[in-house]
């Protein structure tokens, strides 16, 4: 079990501890920082057996690798025995066998950080079932009925496409699920972070400008008591976009807060979309596959502070010119949308020979136009590292073994020295705190999508609204210290105490507490 330590502390340890041992030439020597990960996926081999894990680690180490991001949960199933999610049903070592426990207790013996691959809102991929009746897709998959049915569903009413099953990110049970689980991970194990992928809606809408999907009947049926509406929402209403969308990023607030206050110094981490070409060509952030199609608004995280790293998944072919100038337009915007927190750049190792992905390790250290260079890089992926590995299994090994060299060996090898994963200050020396809270009955039911205010006290601070979640959780991120008023719209029907006082403090979390509301008789 790990241990919880206030983050106020943690911080000043960190800065006492660099006034007490830091000199000019100790300042000089220090090692450059720059993020060096790869993609270790559950669907291939790599942690199913220690010595696996071992071979991972001598390649990390290799390539000077500082980070490994490593697939704990692929649909529902972990690769661990101590998760809230059953343990997976691939070919790994029988239990004991604990791949995570392998996976961080070699790689931190090695210096390599280790941050847990978690996919969010894919179900599962198979004709045949999950073996554990504990799996979600059997206790809220397709033999569910009400509101115990998760599935996400288009507005045609398909719930599968090919074997492949959703989670709709609208349902407020399997929100609390997904986090939930996070929790139950980053508490029972000592990784370094968590990777969200496939924090988004699914693939296959009919056009590129929205999603069919997110037709679940609880969350439509949320959507229309928020809105007042008895009609179902058409799938490129602008409304209904909004909303969908919220849903992804409210999830996200909520996972990095509960990852924040179970430690601190975790890092959020997600596998970003960079679908066709970049805003550059499309017309804007809001114009682009990522935002209108998948609704996934990582900018939007960046700039609240609720993603840490962003790791894109900038999938191109450099050998294609059109593939190639999307590779360099996302380049560009993941580099100056960075701000305070960290872009890493994740190339498709598995679509270009390796003098082509040497070729992008060195465009991602190039610095944009306007001067601002990416956090890092990550390849995907760790079983197939060139387009010859796919085609010609055999030499999966032989073509690592050429990549690691071709990246730290020669005068341009751009990984021939060692460097720190990029601390995140925001987080070792906070300037702002987070204020969470619940609006509920005395009864325990939760008030949905009833807004809340934080209001600073004197005017001196942040003014911020947002909406309750289905469990009636908020949250706000990066709050300017200070005292603030927190404020509750009272559905009609309801009474009880509108108004709460927090005092927000650098490093902390402040609560406020509705969970005395009570209904009219």
């Amino acid at each position: 079990m790990k241990r919880r330590f206030p983050a106020a502390l943690l911080a000043l340890c960190g800065l006492l501890a660099t006034l007490l041992t830091a000199t000019p030439a100790a300042a000089e020597d220090a090692p450059a920082e720059h993020w060096r990960s790869m993609w270790v996926d559950g669907f291939n081999e790599g942690i199913y057996t220690p010595a696996q894990v071992t071979e991972l680690v001598a390649d990390a180490t290799a390539l000077n690798a500082n980070a490994l991001i490593v697939q704990v949960a692929r649909r529902y199933d972990c690769f661990c025995n101590r998760a809230l999610y059953p343990r997976t049903d691939a070919a790994i070592d029988p239990a004991p066998y604990d791949p995570l426990d392998e996976v961080i207790a070699q790689a931190h013996a090695a210096g390599i950080e280790v941050h847990a691959w978690v996919n969010v809102n894919t179900l599962w991929n198979s004709a045949t079932p999950p073996r554990s009746p504990d799996h979600v897709y059997n206790q809220h998959g397709p033999g569910a009925t009400g509101a115990d049915r998760w599935l996400n569903k288009k507005t045609d009413g398909t719930e599968k496409v090919g074997n492949n099953t959703y989670i709709d990110p609208g349902h407020p049970a399997a929100v609390e699920y997904i986090v939930a689980g996070i929790r139950s991970i980053v508490t029972e194990y000592d990784v370094d972070g968590i990777n969200l992928d496939y924090i988004r809606y699914p693939d296959g809408s009919s056009t590129f400008t929205h999603s069919d999907w997110g037709y679940n009947d609880v969350a439509v049926a949320r959507y229309q008591a928020l809105t007042g509406t008895s009609e179902v929402p058409a799938a490129d209403d602008p409304a209904w976009n909004d909303w969908r969308r919220d849903q992804i990023t409210n999830l996200v607030r909520k996972i990095y807060l509960t990852m924040y206050d179970v430690d601190p110094l975790l890092r959020l981490s997600h596998d970003a979309i960079t679908y066709g070409f970049g805003p550059q060509t499309v017309g804007g952030w809001e114009n682009t596959r990522t935002y209108a199609e998948v609704l996934q608004d990582w900018k939007g995280w960046l700039d609240e502070g609720i993603m840490d790293t962003v790791v894109a998944m900038n999938y191109k072919r450099e050998w294609n010119p059109d593939q190639a100038r999307m590779f360099d337009e996302w380049n560009e915007v993941l580099a100056d949308w960075q701000g305070d927190r960290h872009t890493v750049n994740g190339p498709a190792l598995y679509l270009n020979g390796i003098p082509d992905s040497v070729a992008q390790v060195h465009d991602t250290l190039t610095p944009s136009a306007a001067g601002n260079t990416m956090a890092g890089w990550s390849g995907y992926s760790y079983a197939n590292a060139s387009m010859t590995a796919v085609s010609d299994p055999a030499t999966k090994d032989s073509e690592r073994a050429a990549l690691i060299a071709a990246l730290t060996e020669g005068p341009d090898a751009p990984f021939a020295q060692d460097v720190a994963v990029p601390e995140m200050t925001w987080k070792t020396a906070p300037t702002t705190g987070h204020v969470t809270g619940t609006v509920a009955l005395r009864d325990g039911t939760a008030l949905d999508q009833v807004t809340m205010t934080l209001d600073p006290i004197l005017g001196h601070g942040d003014d911020r609204r947002q909406t309750a979640d289905g469990a009636g959780w908020f949250g706000f991120a990066n709050v300017t210290p200070g005292v603030y008023f927190v404020r509750i719209d009272l559905p009609d029907g309801v009474v009880g105490k509108p108004l709460a006082v927090v005092t927000v403090r650098p490093g902390d979390i402040a609560t406020a507490d509705f969970t005395r509301l009570v209904p009219l008789p």
